[in-house]
């Protein structure tokens, strides 16, 4: 794939957005979200490397894991994707990773979901179990960002969150990542199904209890995802940020200063290490 000249200037400052609104957003409903943060034409960009990317990987062995039925989550390099650098340098992506999570922020994970036609409900979940950082310390050391390719409507299986219940007790949930289905009322009763539009950059802590909801039409919802630590969190250890050296020296040294990755002189394929066994089954 080719790679962009990475001109796109920020003609924004990080001075511009609410910290405290931002902080207020994600320790309180644990999402938030900036309407139209890149053109619509540098989203069909990434949706056109993202699907370039999902056909390799559902030729290669182990390229594409299993979230559900018709589900799938694949991890890619930073090269595979022409807007890498711009994702990790605009204002708004480095203000909400310096309000939350400090500025030694480490970039750990590169990647997308895709929920095709015909995919079901998931299960209620964390993507992973709470850590002692935010069980004891109420703090959140890990954020996700989400970018949709495509204009997400409502039979398209829109994601859907619970608000504030990243702050869950982890109590009888199954591998501190399946809340028990006795709880599941709390979490409908809360639920906010998301319409992002291409351009739309939305942030959240992965311990919200969130799903993917089933997908009546006949497109797939592809998203990109990329995962923030602070330091001290161990979320590096689940992925393998690759990148070359030839890429390395490319990158400006904002985005090198934030990199949790493998400097490499080839790429290896990527053997996922975060899979989630208990999404595999789905709801009807």
């Amino acid at each position: 794939m080719k790679m962009a000249n990475n001109t796109m200037e920020a003609k924004e400052t990080t001075d511009k957005y609410d910290i405290a609104r931002i902080m207020g957003s994600l320790y309180g409903d644990g999402i938030t979200g900036l309407k139209a943060a890149f053109p619509r034409e540098w989203a069909a960009q990434l949706h056109e490397d993202v699907m370039v990317a999902y056909e390799e990987a559902l030729k290669r062995p182990g390229g594409a894991v299993g979230r559900g039925p018709k589900r799938h989550y694949v991890e890619i390099h930073p090269e595979d994707i022409r807007g890498f650098v711009e994702l990790c340098i605009h204002p708004w992506v480095v203000a909400v990773c310096e309000a939350v999570l400090g500025k030694q922020y480490k970039i750990v994970e590169i990647g997308f979901d895709v929920p095709n036609a015909g995919a079901l409900n998931q299960p209620w979940h964390r993507d992973f179990p709470a850590p002692e950082d935010t069980i004891e310390g109420r703090r959140l050391n890990s954020l996700a960002f989400n970018l949709t390719t495509v204009d997400v409507e409502e039979d398209m299986g829109p994601f859907e969150i619970a608000p504030g219940t990243q702050w869950d007790l982890p109590e009888g949930f199954e591998h501190g990542m399946f809340p028990p289905k006795t709880l599941y009322p709390r979490y409908e009763q809360r639920a906010q199904r998301k319409y992002p539009k291409m351009g739309d950059i939305s942030v959240r802590s992965a311990l919200t209890i969130h799903r993917g909801t089933a997908n009546h039409s006949n497109k797939a919802r592809p998203a990109l995802v990329l995962g923030v630590d602070a330091p001290g969190a161990n979320n590096a250890e689940r992925h393998d940020l690759q990148v070359t050296r030839q890429y390395f020296e490319t990158l400006p040294q904002t985005v090198r200063d934030h990199l949790t990755c493998r400097v490499v002189d080839r790429l290896e394929p990527i053997v996922q290490a975060h899979t989630i066994e208990g999404l595999m089954m789905g709801e009807a």
